[in-house]
């Protein structure tokens, strides 16, 4: 019965490292593409105010878009 146990704790010890590793692959990936929108969204007239640098921008947006990659 608590071996049953371990390999369940294991298993989800296991997998979530490896969701923890495709998230910052897709991270990586995908943060070029989010860095070019900050900067395109930078260049844009008309938006003025407090904002975060264009690096901190790209890195909130795709930390707002990847999630949705490991729903379902």
């Amino acid at each position: 019965m608590r071996a049953g146990t371990m390999s369940r704790s294991f298993f989800t010890v296991s997998r979530s490292r490896s969701e923890a590793v495709q998230f910052r692959a897709i991270l990586a990936a995908t943060y070029p593409v989010f860095l070019a929108a900050a900067l395109v969204q930078r260049l844009r007239p008309g938006v003025a105010g407090p904002r975060r640098s264009v690096f901190g921008e790209a890195r909130a947006m795709a930390l707002s878009a990847i999630p949705f990659a490991f729903m379902g």
